[in-house]
């Protein structure tokens, strides 16, 4: 221990006793083993420092309490007194006849004299500290994280985003959760940098699907939440991929809450980490192109458009991990679409039916347990709404139909929004006096499809 004043109660026995943090450590544990063998009390250095320089802002758990008090029992103290201002010590007796050292004591070190303030030899110091020094040593090469772990974190977490599309959504946001958990655990834990940014990578992740789940189930804060803890792991690990999705999932949850300038700029920001593999830049100008129709700015739709095909061609590889992170043409497609038809006009009505129809035949080309119903549903709802323009009600119900036949297989918030939208179309004086309109905006308002709590206003496709 070095010189300087006690900062607690416990420091000042510590000096007291002539004990080094490893000694300390050493003491604890031993304790422990005496006064509770079946719990794991052991503490390690670093933690050990924090207590003895009063780093600590609450007092330790229970158990422990009780071990640091019979280590200071001879002391008569309580463990809220070792974690309190030292007491007042009396000043050593100065005597009055100052003997000089014998000719035989250890020889002075670096301007010292052979004896420390506490009466230590400068060798039994310089090996104090040396075996202090040894005792982080080891604390520091030890890790929590091996590779067998991470390796079992990606293959999880490649598992549930491939399975996302097409999969209710309940059972694998609790499987996500536990994941999500168990790396903060592992964070709080010591692993070398390189395991830790991998983790970081890892946890950001999985709160990014959180926050993709939360919002396609409706609740807006908790999603943009999560999405910002994804961020922040993804700043943290440097992660550029990770950084973009997340910044396009916060400008789709800014579009469908009506803040169109602002969704905009988010994929705006996002272009800015997107890497060329993969589909991040597609996604990202994509988004905007429908941020940007809602602004009924038919030439910025245009270029950011023309962006995403670019982006498309010029893409570099796949996306990892792939799944619903993955942005498909099917998607691409859809969003155009969806672009066009908040344009208006015959020109671009006509060519979103166009889109929706391509859009439409590739989701219903996948195999069927991995069609993304949602996004499929979406599709169907956009080339419903460019009919009802036309006014063909027939063609309309039929994409209608379809999606409250097997929209409740996975209910999504923006599913059940655009089928009030379209709700909301067939009140229109043209369709008032037609049975099918009828029909189908009954069949709608009693939907399973449209009864989840309403996001202020959408979701997340």
């Amino acid at each position: 221990m070095d010189d300087q004043a006690a900062r607690n109660r416990l420091e000042q026995l510590v000096k007291k006793k002539r004990l080094t943090t490893r000694d300390f450590v050493a003491a604890y544990n031993a304790t422990a083993a005496t006064i509770a063998p079946n719990d794991k009390l052991e503490i390690s250095w670093p933690q050990a420092r924090r207590w003895i320089t009063g780093s600590l802002v609450n007092l330790p758990r229970p158990m422990s309490c009780r071990v640091l008090e019979e280590m200071f029992k001879d002391e008569g103290v309580r463990v809220e007194d070792l974690f309190g201002k030292p007491v007042p010590e009396q000043p050593a007796s100065v005597p009055e006849v100052c003997v000089p050292l014998p000719s035989t004591h250890p020889r002075s070190v670096g301007g010292w004299d052979g004896n420390t303030g506490f009466g230590v030899q400068i060798e039994e110091m310089t090996a104090m500290a040396a075996a202090e020094s040894a005792a982080f040593g080891e604390f520091a090469e030890q890790s929590n994280v091996g590779p067998h772990t991470l390796e079992q974190f990606h293959a999880d977490l490649r598992r549930i985003v491939r399975a996302y599309p097409s999969r209710p959504i309940g059972p694998l946001f609790l499987e996500l959760r536990m994941l999500r958990d168990r790396a903060f655990r592992l964070l709080e834990g010591r692993q070398p940098p390189e395991l830790s940014k991998d983790l970081y990578v890892i946890a950001g992740t999985l709160c990014a699907v959180l926050a993709n789940a939360s919002f396609d189930l409706g609740n807006l804060p908790a999603a943009q939440t999560q999405a910002r803890t994804a961020f922040l792991c993804g700043e943290v690990a440097q992660h550029n991929a990770l950084r973009a999705w997340v910044r396009g999932l916060q400008a789709l949850m800014a579009y469908w809450d009506d803040q169109y300038r602002t969704a905009a700029d988010l994929a705006d920001q996002g272009w800015a980490f997107a890497p060329e593999t993969g589909t991040a830049r597609v996604r990202l100008a994509s988004i905007e192109a429908r941020a940007r129709a809602r602004m009924r700015d038919p030439k910025a739709t245009e270029t950011a458009l023309s962006r995403a095909a670019v982006a498309r061609e010029t893409m570099r590889g796949p996306d990892e991990p792939g799944g619903m992170m993955e942005f498909p043409v099917a998607k691409e497609l859809y969003s155009a679409a969806n672009a066009r038809l908040w344009l208006g006009g015959s020109a671009n009505l006509s060519e979103a039916e166009h889109l929706a129809e391509q859009s439409l035949q590739l989701y219903e080309a996948d195999q069927l347990e991995q069609r993304r119903i949602g996004e499929m549903s979406l599709a169907r709802l956009d080339l419903a709404v460019a009919r009802l323009n036309k006014r063909d009600l027939d063609g309309a119900a039929i994409q209608i139909e379809e999606v409250l036949e097997t929209g409740g297989q996975r209910r999504i918030e923006s599913v059940g929004r655009r089928l009030n939208q379209i709700s909301t179309q067939l009140e229109r004086p043209y369709f008032q006096t037609s049975t099918l309109a009828l029909g189908l905006r009954d069949r709608i308002k009693d939907s399973p499809v449209t009864s989840l709590r309403a996001l202020q206003p959408g979701a997340s496709s």
